[in-house]
């Protein structure tokens, strides 16, 4: 059980070695587990004082006993009371994003550590605000009431519902969990980003219902599609119905059913029609661009090929075989957005496979936009792991 200290308590304290406190000094707040000098005693989930090897005070910080980010810096100050920091900050990520966010009723409310509360991830669909912990310290029973407590006070949602990743909490060693609500009766809503309607269910679908990190960039593609449109990896339809305003037809591919399913019902909440194909979509790439099959626009939204480096070698080879049907299948003037979620993945290898793809197929692209994830999932610049989404519009020529 995560214990976490209040008003008054004294919090122990972890060495750490001299690689850690070079990378703390330079901005960043993890430490690895191989960089702990001693953490013998010190209970999961707790608040501890990191100290350099000398017993210089660096910080506060979250505690895990098992992942191997071990240590992930709170405030470089002594924190007396995480209770009133957590409802200094919950309110802070909530005015933070009161200018910024505009068009929806979907927004991430608390972005972990861009929002310095590593573990904890927020979202809002219209009236409903689903979350997610990620660490042990925020799975602290006393810690959970008082973010709860203050997303109410804030935000008056009609339910809060919690969306469990099973692959977490066994990697934070935690007890298993169900998704499910922790208040309120509503599961289900409508939300609106960029005036396209979606159905919201608090309890299906993936991360914690939709992938409001691409909410600008829907709006972006939609700017810049003409004509017959592919949206490839469509999920429940985010970029193909922005793009169903200006296009004369649209086809979305994705290889999961149920997620089709929600996009037809999204196409229906806002009037569209649209072709849904279930597929997977190397192979349908690949037979339509072997058959000659041309649409003028194509968006390319793939899931997170590297999700460690060890992956990266193999996604590159992924993204670059995606990237090359696609150009295949374009005309000159034709429009391809092409994304990667990966963390691993840089803007610059992603730019550097584009272009080896563009030269493959003998085709030149004029960048038009380089972009990334929705302003209200924010970057920390010297965290680089905070900036992971890259969207990248081009001409074809």
């Amino acid at each position: 059980m995560a214990r976490t200290a209040g008003a008054g308590h004294l919090v122990p304290k972890i060495a750490i070695s001299p690689r850690a406190v070079a990378r703390l000094k330079a901005g960043h707040v993890w430490v690895y587990r191989s960089d702990l000098v001693s953490a013998e005693g010190i209970l999961p989930g707790s608040l501890v004082g990191v100290v350099d090897p000398r017993g210089k005070f660096l910080g506060t910080a979250l505690y895990s006993s098992s992942s191997q980010i071990a240590l992930r810096l709170i405030a470089h100050e002594p924190v007396a009371d995480f209770h009133s920091l957590l409802r200094e900050r919950i309110a802070a990520a909530i005015a933070y994003r009161e200018p910024i966010v505009r068009d929806t009723n979907a927004y991430r409310v608390v972005f972990s550590e861009a929002d310095f509360l590593p573990g904890l991830i927020v979202d809002c669909y219209n009236d409903i605000l689903s979350f997610q912990i990620l660490t042990q310290a925020m799975d602290a029973a006393d810690i959970r009431e008082t973010v709860v407590d203050q997303l109410n006070a804030k935000l008056q949602p009609a339910s809060i519902v919690e969306r469990v990743d099973p692959r977490v909490r066994q990697l934070e060693d935690l007890p298993p969990r169900s998704s499910g609500p922790l208040q309120g009766e509503k599961n289900s809503t409508i939300f609106t980003m960029n005036g396209v309607q979606f159905h919201f269910d608090g309890l299906e679908g993936q991360k914690t219902g939709a992938f409001l990190d691409q909410r600008e960039n829907y709006a972006a593609a939609a700017q810049y599609a003409h004509g017959s449109a592919l949206d490839v990896f469509c999920y429940q339809g985010g970029f193909a119905l922005h793009m169903a305003q200006r296009c004369e037809h649209v086809v979305g591919v994705d290889s999961s059913r149920p997620a089709l399913e929600v996009a037809d019902q999204n196409a229906a909440l806002n009037g569209c029609e649209i072709e849904w194909i279930e597929a997977n979509a190397f192979d349908l790439l690949k037979d339509y661009a072997a058959s000659g099959r041309r649409y003028d626009t194509i968006v390319l939204d793939p899931p997170a090929f590297a999700k460690t480096k060890r992956d990266l070698d193999s996604a590159m080879r992924g993204y670059k075989e995606l990237n090359l049907r696609a150009l295949k299948m374009l005309p000159p003037g034709g429009i391809l957005v092409t994304c990667s979620c990966s963390y691993h993945v840089s803007q610059q290898d992603f730019l550097r496979m584009l272009a080896e793809a563009a030269v493959d197929t003998h085709r030149t692209l004029r960048l038009i936009e380089v972009r990334g994830q929705a302003r209200d999932h924010p970057i920390l610049l010297n965290v680089p792991e905070t900036a992971y989404l890259k969207c990248v519009a081009s001409i074809v020529r």
